[in-house]
C-alpha cells in the first residue's frame, strides 16, 4: 500500500482546509471539557459526578470536526471527478480506501491525543477549585490512575475509529451532505431514541448498540456495573460498526463503476 498511502497523504495534506479542521479537534476538545468544568460544582462528598468523563466532555463535540475531515476526504474527489483519475492510477479500489483510512486515522490520532491530554490537565486544573477535592472523595486527575488512563487512551481510539466509521458511510453515499446527515443521524439519533423509549430492556439494547453511546462508555470511571455496556466492550462496538462501514464502502467502491 505505499504507493497507495502516498497518493493519498499527499491530497489529504494539500485538501483545503485540513490543517485548521485537525487544529480545531483539540481545540474543541479542551475548550468545551474545560467550560463543562468550570460549571459544574462539588459542594460536597455526595455530589456524584464523574469528574473523568467531565474532563473529556469536548470529545463529544470534536468528534462532529473529524466527520467532517472524514467525509471531505473521499466526497471532495466523487464531486469534482477526480476519483476516476483516482481509480485510474491506481485501479485496486478496495485497497485505495484502504489507504485513506490508514492516512486519515494517523493525523486524528494525533490531534485526538493532544486534545485529550489538553483535557485532562484542564481538569487537573480547574475542577479542584469547583469542589472536586480529595476532601470530596476526589483526587487529582493523573494518567497515573488506571482509571483517568484508560478512560483517555480510550478515547483516543474512539475518536480514531469515528473517523474511519464516517469515512466508511461516506464511501458508500458519495455526497457530502447526505454524509453528514448519516453520520450526525448515527451520532444522536440512538441518544434520542433511548430517551424517548420508555421500556428498560429496549432503552439497554439500544445503548448497546449505538455506536455513540456504546463507545463512550470507555470514558466512564464511577458505578461501572450500573453500565448497560462495558467501557471496552462499548468501544468494540463503535470498532464493529467502523469496520462494518468501512468494508460496505469497500465492496460498493469495487462494484461501481466510480
Amino acid at each position: 500500500m505505499k504507493r497507495e498511502i502516498h497518493a493519498e497523504w499527499t491530497k489529504l495534506r494539500t485538501l483545503a482546509g485540513t490543517g485548521w479542521v485537525l487544529l480545531a479537534i483539540p481545540v474543541l476538545t479542551v475548550a468545551l471539557g474545560a467550560a463543562a468544568g468550570a460549571a459544574t460544582t462539588c459542594a460536597s462528598a455526595r455530589c456524584n459526578h464523574d469528574v473523568v468523563k467531565l474532563a473529556l466532555t469536548g470529545v463529544q463535540l470534536s468528534q462532529v470536526v473529524v466527520a467532517v475531515l472524514a467525509v471531505l476526504a473521499i466526497t471532495g474527489e466523487h464531486t469534482t471527478g477526480l476519483i476516476r483519475t483516482t481509480f485510474t492510477a491506481m485501479p485496486r479500489r478496495f485497497t485505495v480506501l484502504g489507504a485513506k483510512a490508514a492516512v486519515l486515522a494517523g493525523p486524528t490520532l494525533v490531534a485526538a491525543i493532544a486534545g485529550v491530554l489538553g483535557s485532562v490537565l484542564a481538569g487537573r486544573l480547574i475542577l479542584p477549585g469547583r469542589g472536586f477535592t480529595p476532601a470530596h472523595g476526589y483526587p487529582l486527575l493523573s494518567l497515573t490512575d488506571g482509571l483517568v488512563l484508560r478512560a483517555a487512551a480510550g478515547s483516543v481510539l474512539y475518536l480514531t475509529l469515528i473517523a474511519v466509521l464516517c469515512l466508511g458511510v461516506a464511501a458508500i453515499v458519495r455526497d457530502s451532505a447526505a454524509a453528514m446527515g448519516v453520520v450526525l443521524g448515527l451520532f444522536y439519533l440512538f441518544p434520542i431514541l433511548i430517551h424517548l423509549v420508555s421500556d428498560p430492556d429496549w432503552q439497554r439494547l439500544l445503548f448497546r448498540i449505538s455506536p455513540t453511546n456504546a463507545g463512550l462508555a470507555i470514558q466512564s470511571s464511577m458505578n461501572l456495573d450500573l453500565l448497560p455496556i462495558g467501557p471496552w466492550p462499548g468501544l468494540g462496538v463503535l470498532a464493529a460498526w467502523a469496520a462494518a462501514a468501512l468494508l460496505a464502502g469497500g465492496l460498493l467502491v469495487r462494484l461501481r463503476d466510480v
